[in-house]
């Protein structure tokens, strides 16, 4: 399995950690976030256990995944939830889009 699930448990971890902060103004956006979180990590999961263009596929999804995370934190503290996202946060998600951009 690639090194990036791991990167991704730990934004996971980071994500779920803002969903209490701004969860009382907008369930609807942390649904959002949480799924969108999730599917990275499970789409990089399952790229694992395939073999040729549905690998790419599942990365492809993990990548679309991992930029619908980006949006909604940043639509977050956009709209006044949060401050500003974390950037220990920022840095993780970064770095699966670059890997994922480049598996794909």
């Amino acid at each position: 399995m690639l090194r990036i699930y791991s990167v991704a448990l730990e934004m996971l971890a980071d994500v779920a950690g803002v969903f209490d902060v701004f969860g009382r103004y907008d369930k609807d956006l942390v649904r959002q976030l949480r799924r969108a979180s999730m599917s990275v990590v499970l789409n990089i999961s399952e790229a694992g256990a395939v073999r040729d263009g549905r690998r790419r596929a599942r990365h492809g999804d993990a990548l679309g995944s991992a930029l619908e995370t980006r949006a909604c934190v940043e639509a977050a503290v956009a709209i006044g939830y949060l401050d500003a996202v974390p950037e220990a946060m920022r840095a993780k998600l970064m770095h699966i889009i670059r890997v994922l951009y480049k598996l794909v």
